[in-house]
């Protein structure tokens, strides 16, 4: 794949967002289930939930784990672990205020759990029962310190970008692993995308077809709004504006313009069409 000047068409973008399982390991239960059984060894653990029972928490983590998909939606991978690759359209489509948004809805759950953290130790000394101990309660200032939410822009570094006093050779070799490197990142990156097309084809052929019975498969609504969205995506990730990439948008567009999923559930005909003009995109290519 050419390489088209992607330092100047993204940016990378970093998210943290750590939070508190509120486990414990009990080692006292564990060893008296092994005893019950008559194992010979230790053969498991049990973890409390320190907060049995009580919602706040899990509604944190919860939605925690709805801005890490959305955000991993948003952008492609880049390095193993840290920033992922966000391209200018997706960022000038809105995704700075809808992070801010994210964050905004994410500490005000974090304001009600720091509200009502005393309340929920005291409510879990009823659900806990006999496994209750106060000791495995840390103070509400250190709970609080092991939530954070975090991230930060920055640009692509370019491959001239070596600011060390090292001799002209060094120098050339580093720009050159660089450039590799970069290049295999953009190949991930974009296989990334074009994993996402075959997922979302694949899914709607397997639920588009009938069953061995020759019956029609169930569907949720889901089958077409998320192919909706996933073409409104492709435009804004296709970084290296692929054109075989974009050429299978547009026709997947096509597929499904103006159609809806009750439209599908009802009628044979465009069932059946939209079936065939799903196939006949993945046939085209080499996935």
């Amino acid at each position: 794949m050419e390489h088209i000047g992607i330092e100047t068409s993204a940016m990378l973008v970093e998210l943290n967002i750590s939070t508190w399982t509120a486990r414990k390991l009990d080692k006292k239960v564990s060893q008296e289930v092994d005893q019950q059984n008559d194992t010979k060894i230790n053969a498991g653990n049990y973890h409390k939930n320190l907060l049995a029972g009580q919602n706040a928490l899990d509604a944190w983590n919860k939605y925690s784990a709805r801005i890490r998909l959305w955000y991993n939606q948003q952008t492609l991978p880049w390095a193993d672990k840290g920033p992922r690759l966000l391209t200018g359209e997706v960022f000038m489509s809105g995704f700075k205020a809808r992070l801010d948004e994210h964050e905004q809805n994410w500490l005000s759950l974090r304001s009600n759990f720091e509200a009502n953290y005393e309340d929920m130790v005291s409510a879990a000394a009823f659900s806990l029962g006999k496994l209750f101990n106060r000791g495995d309660y840390p103070p509400l200032e250190e709970v609080m310190r092991k939530f954070s939410f975090r991230y930060t822009f920055s640009p692509v570094p370019t491959s001239g970008d070596f600011r060390i006093d090292i001799g002209h050779q060094a120098r050339k070799e580093l720009e050159d692993m660089y450039a590799r490197t970069t290049e295999e990142r953009i190949n991930g990156a974009m296989r990334e995308v074009w994993d996402r097309l075959h997922e979302c084809l694949s899914h709607m052929s397997e639920r588009l077809a009938n069953d061995e019975d020759g019956n029609r498969k169930g569907f949720h609504s889901t089958l077409i709004t998320n192919a909706v969205e996933l073409v409104d995506m492709l435009d804004k990730l296709n970084v290296t504006r692929d054109p075989k990439l974009e050429r299978a948008r547009k026709d997947l567009e096509r597929s499904i313009y103006n159609i809806d999923a009750d439209s599908v559930k009802e009628s044979d005909v465009v069932r059946e069409d939209l079936k065939g003009k799903v196939d006949e995109i993945l046939s085209r290519f080499e996935w």
